[in-house]
């Protein structure tokens, strides 16, 4: 996991932080989490087609987002607290707006169910036929709902989440966490299933951060 400088703006306030990428479009910057407001990149764990053939798109996209960070110093907006206690808000290096270029390099969807902000950006990565964009990949919403509805299925009480405890602490693990299938939950050690990542995080698990 690489470590970048972050200059926070709070009400006026300018504070320099650690920042840490952690998928296509979220950062940890000290202990607050940012959701990159506009777009909806890969899941860590997904794949998509190409015209190569299958790729790693989430783990691309992670590398696509700390090239544009580099060494240099990200800027981003104070904005609203989603339901999981993230910021969503917009974020750039320079002049450089870090959900845009995400966009224009093929590397995440328009979240136009929340923001048309990058819609533009999105057809044009789109008939360029860049990233997600060199076939038919499925949208990260889609493809995480697809992924919860069949772990729903043999989930205790169809609560699929499963919420770990380990040497790196209480971590939560949604179906689409690229660790799922491998991890095991024991209540005898006080793991548990939850049936939302909000109910997970109210109960003290943080989601797991990339390795």
């Amino acid at each position: 996991m690489r470590v970048f400088l972050v200059l926070c703006l709070w009400a006026g306030a300018v504070s320099a932080q650690e920042v840490r990428v952690v998928d296509g479009d979220t950062l940890d910057i000290g202990d607050q989490r940012y959701r990159i407001e506009g777009i909806d990149a890969p899941e860590r764990g997904q794949r998509c087609q190409s015209k190569a053939g299958l790729t790693t798109c989430g783990k691309d996209a992670v590398l696509h987002l700390e090239a544009l960070i580099g060494d240099a110093t990200v800027r981003c907006e104070d904005g609203e607290d989603d339901k999981y206690g993230r910021i969503v808000a917009r974020c750039w290096v320079g002049n450089v707006d870090l959900g845009a270029a995400m966009i224009a390099g093929g590397q995440a969807w328009a979240f136009t169910r929340y923001s048309d902000t990058y819609a533009a950006d999105e057809l044009e990565a789109k008939a360029r036929g860049l990233g997600i964009w060199e076939a038919d990949n499925m949208p990260a919403w889609d493809y995480r709902a697809e992924r919860w509805a069949v772990a729903a299925q043999v989930a205790p009480n169809g609560c699929p989440i499963k919420g770990n405890i380990s040497d790196n602490g209480r971590i939560y693990h949604p179906p689409w966490s690229p660790w799922y299938s491998r991890t095991r939950i024991s209540p005898a050690k006080g793991e548990r299933w939850f049936c939302s990542e909000a109910e997970a995080l109210a109960a003290g698990w943080r989601a797991p951060r990339r390795r």
